[in-house]
């Protein structure tokens, strides 16, 4: 199973670099079905991974995934009806779990407690497999800043960087998982003075396609006088998409998740405002479905952009995650096509650990990949285009779709499952 020439000098069979939702998902998974030992490095500790405030969304498919490893997290917020909508037009969507048999059609859970989950589930697997605490290695507040693999006779992959206050540290393994999480800078396409939407060099591997939305989310925790249990909201403005997500906050009142995304400055301008003069805004963006908005918890911001890593595959390395495409956040399904990402490369490496398992990893997400980022943007810039006609037109095209059944179906099952097979 592993090359006994290179057991020697050799770490591990494979290095996963960032120990977020998806590091910790493969990990996991390979501890459990596969024979070879793993390194799991994170930029981060786990304790300070468990403070993580962020509301996040899974999808149903999402739960199935994690049930598989022990890893669903205790305290959830279930989604059981969706209202896709558009500001001041007419027509709408509406999905409910039961038409689909499901529970929910998603969740929301922070993202401490989904680490937390993964995080018990990794140490389960440790204990419970043949060799399982032999075969798993931890370094935490590593940052790896480089990955090479060219250069090695063994045919090995070489990981540098340093540990706590300035250490150095050096991994060796058979292959390479970067799925470390990374924002979008939208200064690297400013500065090269061109378009917006382009192939550009990525720092690791090949090229990836970028592109500028032009807008900043704001998220934060909301509160409202009238809340309906189960129920998210999906409304496109002008500005953007505008996102509410029923959310129970640790022993916090329920509410909701925002998500509100507009130009980058309408959002600083909102940042600074008082409580109550941006709860005044957000429910003129809104409406009155949920009666007035009357709390708001510390508001962020983060600016929007897609990053696809037009391929994934670099040799003995492999991007998944973030690290291989950070999409909108319409219809959050950025962290889902993540977690699918894990599943579908642990299975790939269930049984071999080579460059061909990975490529094999890479043509089986290959479809997944492009319907979902496809997906993702697309709805941005199909809602937002301002013009009157194009604002009746998708008006009349939310309108179809909520009475073409199996056009609605293949909407939901693909924000529930995406492409997995």
């Amino acid at each position: 199973m592993r090359p006994a020439a290179t057991d020697d000098i050799m770490d591990a069979d494979i290095a996963i670099v960032g120990a977020g939702p998806v590091g910790l998902s493969l990990a996991c998974l390979l501890l459990r079905t596969s024979p070879w030992r793993v390194a799991l490095i994170d930029a981060a500790t786990p304790a300070r991974a468990a403070r993580d405030p962020r509301a996040i969304a899974l999808s149903h498919g999402s739960r199935q995934l994690l049930e598989q490893i022990g890893a669903w997290p205790r305290a959830v917020t279930p989604i059981e009806h969706i209202h896709v909508s558009q500001r001041g037009r007419f027509g709408h969507v509406r999905l409910h779990h039961d038409d689909y048999a499901v529970p929910a059609l998603g969740y929301v859970v922070r993202y401490g407690e989904l680490c937390g989950a993964l995080e018990r589930a990794l140490a389960a697997a440790a204990q419970s497999v043949p060799d399982g605490g032999a075969r798993l290695l931890r370094a935490y507040d590593t940052h790896i800043g480089h990955t090479g693999q060219h250069d090695d006779p063994a045919g090995l992959v070489r990981l540098s960087g340093h540990a706590h206050e300035q250490q150095p540290a050096v991994f060796t393994a058979r292959l390479a998982v970067q799925a470390e999480g990374g924002l979008f800078q939208p200064q690297a396409d400013k500065d090269q003075g061109k378009d917006k939407d382009k192939a550009a060099p990525r720092a690791r591997g090949g090229p990836v396609f970028r592109r500028d939305y032009g807008q900043t989310a704001i998220i934060a925790h909301v509160i409202c006088s009238r809340p309906q249990p189960g129920w998210a909201w999906e409304r496109f403005t002008e500005e953007g998409p505008l996102a509410l997500l029923p959310y129970e906050e640790q022993h916090g009142e329920p509410g909701y998740a925002l998500v509100w995304c507009c130009p980058p400055e309408q959002a600083a301008r909102r940042l600074a405002l008082p409580d109550a003069a941006f709860l005044a805004e957000l429910e003129q963006a809104f409406g009155a479905r949920m009666g007035r908005f009357t709390a708001i918890g510390k508001r962020h911001a983060f600016p929007l952009g897609l990053n696809a890593a037009q391929v994934t595959v670099d040799g003995r390395v492999v991007a998944v995650g973030n690290a291989a495409q950070t999409l909108h956040p319409v219809a959050g399904q950025g962290l889902n096509l993540g977690l699918r990402d894990a599943f579908a490369l642990g299975a790939a490496l269930r049984a071999e650990c080579s460059p061909q398992a990975l490529q094999a990893f890479a043509g089986r997400q290959r479809l997944d990949r492009a319907v979902t980022i496809g997906v993702t943007d697309m709805l941005p810039r199909l809602f937002g285009v301002s013009y009157p006609l194009a604002a009746h037109a998708r008006g009349a095209s939310l309108a179809v779709l909520a009475c073409l059944g199996p056009l609605k179906d293949a909407l939901a099952r693909q924000m529930m499952y995406g492409m997995r097979r």
